[in-house]
């Protein structure tokens, strides 16, 4: 069996050294700092000790030794003081010299001593202080922990609500309230999205069964009864699999996007407009189109998908007689696309609501589902594009798609299907 080699048992040896707690380790850290200093500042005052000269001698009491003495020169104790003063030989002085440096030595072992007892001391204390500092410094930290796992989505609401200076930890308490904040808010729009979801299929699932149940128990039933029921069972069937198209649709789109290319929202326009051609002289619309160039970089299909809801809707809520109009053109770096409808007057306070999923506004003539514009928000939110929307005069509504611009490619219209 191969064995490991050492530099791959390394890192694994240093994690398993290293201490997994921040207070731990933060004690250390101050501890080493304080060593290092206290060391640092030792080693300087040892080193000025031992570097100051022994610049003369001092002579004792009568009858005693002499000994070195800074200052310079020799000194003479008062009692021997005067004219009879008796002189040092050059070979005491010497001797005394000697024995001065033996005696700063033996000073310097001794305050080397006593430092490092000292160092030691104030290392044991620097580790209690650093423990305590520590855990003050953390206790806020401890808190906020506590609290965080505490929240989950029954009480999303609730909040850090950490007061005092803005400091770090302030800054870090009021960022996690943000999250916190936008997380109730997708929370609570997918709680709606699956009620509405749920009300959606629950319809037409409840029509199915009705119809099926009225053909079974009904004794007099004709073949002309069972082809009208399974016309209808039929219909529900197909507007199902639109809405299921539609929410998966919706959530492809807000996933992101997979990947990009350089398109034309001309080419996409023109080639939406001529689908929606018999649905809009079949409702007996008008159709205006202004069509430029507008280049721009992103995923054709979901582009395609946003102009045809864009287009759909403006047909499902139009008037009879009424007017569509799509326009497509390059403004301030923008590719723009816009899609204009004649139809029901839209209050402007509920005009955003309109890109909710299944907001319809009492907008129900289209027999839409309510997806078409929450669709067009979630590609156009894919696509950074930058999406307006106004109730017209007289009625109906406004839609303006910006797009980052982009290289156009002309032989990208072939890849619209």
């Amino acid at each position: 069996m191969r064995l490991p080699s050492l530099a791959a048992l390394a890192p694994a040896a240093r994690r398993r050294l290293t201490p997994r707690r921040v207070g731990v380790r933060l004690t250390l850290l101050y501890g080493a700092l304080f060593v290092i200093s206290g060391a640092v500042l030792l080693a300087i005052t040892y080193l000025l000790v031992a570097r100051s000269p022994i610049s003369g001698v001092l002579v004792g009491d009568a009858g005693s030794a002499p000994l070195p003495a800074p200052g310079g020169g020799i000194r003479v104790d008062e009692g021997l003081a005067g004219a009879h003063a008796p002189s040092v030989p050059g070979d005491v002085t010497a001797q005394l010299r000697e024995q001065a440096i033996r005696q700063r030595r033996a000073d310097l072992r001794q305050l080397l001593v006593q430092s490092g007892t000292a160092l030691a001391l104030m290392l044991v204390v620097s580790a209690v202080l650093g423990r305590l500092i520590a855990g003050r410094v953390l206790r806020p930290l401890r808190a906020m922990t506590g609290s965080i796992q505490r929240i989950s989505a029954r009480n999303i609401h609730e909040r850090l609500a950490v007061e005092g200076p803005a400091d770090e930890l302030k800054v870090l308490a009021d960022t996690v309230d943000g999250l916190l904040g936008r997380l109730e808010t997708a929370l609570d729009a997918h709680r709606r999205f699956v009620a509405n979801a749920a009300h959606e299929l629950r319809t037409p699932l409840t029509l199915e069964h009705a119809l099926l149940e009225e053909s079974l128990i009904d004794g007099e039933a004709t073949t002309e009864s069972f082809r009208a029921n399974f016309e209808r069972l039929l219909a529900i069937s197909e507007q199902q699999a639109r809405l299921l198209e539609s929410l998966l649709t919706l959530a492809g789109s807000q996933r992101g996007l997979d990947h990009r290319e350089p398109l034309d929202l001309a080419l996409v326009a023109e080639w939406v407009l001529h689908a929606a051609r018999p649905e809009i002289e079949r409702r007996n619309l008008r159709a205006d189109s202004a069509i430029g160039p507008a280049a721009t970089v992103g995923d054709p299909t979901l582009v395609q998908s946003l102009v045809t809801h864009l287009v759909d809707n403006a047909v499902r809520h139009n008037a009879p007689g009424g007017q569509v109009e799509i326009a497509t053109r390059t403004r301030g770096g923008r590719a723009v696309v816009a899609v204009a409808n004649t139809g029901p007057p839209v209050p402007p306070e509920r005009v955003d609501l309109l890109f909710e999923p299944f907001q319809r506004l009492g907008r129900t003539a289209g027999g839409g589902h309510g997806l078409g514009l929450a669709i067009v928000h979630a590609i156009a939110t894919a696509h950074e594009a930058a999406i307006s929307a106004r109730p017209r005069t007289g009625g109906g509504l406004a839609v303006e798609v910006a797009f980052p611009s982009g290289v156009a490619q002309s032989d990208k219209g072939a890849g619209l299907h």
